[in-house]
């Protein structure tokens, strides 16, 4: 069976990146000097061993919350250069300024993407401020927010903003399901998608229902037409262990891969990031860079990109960390070893 992309646009991408990855890393090497000299080349990142890869070609982003110092102070350009010579195909907004690097247009941004194959795939952007009407968020700029998405050419459209407008009460998270459901017709009239990004927090209990897990609500009260998630899944596992237990101390385990595995279609996005399992951390875990953790990324992808219909075709996968070390060694690690990752058994 071949394995050439469907999808025209993927399959410019993954051969412009052959021809030209080289020549990438020339340039990037050019505009940073020794900063990026260890760094490898899309040719590098092929995995050793038997096995189809377990990351789907043309699917590995990264958001770009994680390189914010290196935008603010080198610009979109050498970034994405850098991204392109790591073999990333994809990347998610935190916001189309360059700060201290000087103004952009977003026809501009979209162009230097495109320069770059990488394919602008989402952007987070605020959910609400009520103290302040002018805020660039949905529900005080929703208008606004999705011109801007259009002119970018975003398929999808987000909040990592948890549903906490109304409080954290079952009834609460009604009201920002309906917020939710509007800002996702709106989106689809559009021709994109609106999602939401999730915390820890999303899955801790109604206040007033202690035996309702608040990320049910958001589920059962979106419509799946219009509302998508992005699973950060490192915060997912981080909420098994704090929210693994209700107030009272009786348990209530869950594990986040069920969520998807039930609705595989509601999540067409996720964050890959990593973490050191610590039990004295507040979260269970101490964030990493992706590959240097006690996530297992091999079992999580394979059974997402197996055991659903049109897995490798459907999702995307970001690789985040909040506060990287280096950020660019961040996201050369990461790309490493999740290019690296082959099929095998993988237990539930």
């Amino acid at each position: 069976m071949s394995r050439t992309p469907k999808d025209p646009e993927l399959a410019r991408r993954l051969s412009r990146r052959n021809v030209l990855g080289v020549a990438a890393g020339a340039t990037a090497a050019t505009l940073l000097g020794g900063a990026t000299a260890q760094a490898s080349s899309p040719q590098g990142v092929q995995g050793k061993g038997k096995g189809r890869p377990v990351l789907p070609p043309g699917r590995l982003g990264i958001q770009l919350y994680s390189l914010r110092d290196k935008v603010s102070t080198l610009g979109f350009a050498p970034v994405f250069a850098e991204l392109e010579r790591y073999g990333y195909d994809e990347i998610e907004f935190a916001g189309y300024t360059q700060g201290s690097a000087g103004a952009i247009t977003l026809t501009q941004l979209k162009r230097l993407a495109r320069d770059h194959g990488l394919n602008p795939i989402g952007s987070h952007v605020g959910y609400y401020d009520d103290n302040n009407p002018g805020a660039y968020t949905f529900a005080q700029n929703l208008t606004k927010v999705l011109d801007e998405a259009e002119a970018l050419g975003l398929k999808h459209i987000g909040t990592a903003s948890g549903p906490f407008r109304y409080g954290s009460t079952v009834d609460g998270w009604k009201r920002a399901a309906d917020d939710f459901n509007t800002y996702g017709a709106a989106a689809r009239r559009r021709g994109m998608k609106f999602y939401q990004h999730n915390h820890a927090e999303e899955f801790s209990f109604a206040t007033d229902k202690p035996d309702v897990r608040l990320y049910d609500v958001l589920l059962a009260e979106t419509d799946p037409d219009l509302v998508y998630l992005e699973m950060d899944i490192y915060w997912a596992f981080a909420a098994q262990f704090r929210f693994g237990k209700r107030a009272d101390g009786t348990p209530a385990p869950f594990n986040p891969i069920d969520y998807v595995l039930e609705q595989p279609e509601r999540y067409p996005l996720f964050h890959v990031k990593d973490g050191t399992r610590d039990d004295t951390a507040r979260d269970g875990y101490r964030m990493t860079d992706v590959g240097d953790g006690d996530i297992d990324y091999k079992n999580f992808l394979s059974r997402v990109t197996t055991r659903t219909r049109h897995g490798r075709t459907y999702h995307h996968w970001q690789t985040e960390h909040d506060n990287p070390v280096e950020s660019f060694a961040f996201a050369r690690k990461s790309s490493e070893h999740l290019h690296a990752l082959r099929e095998g058994r993988c237990g539930d």
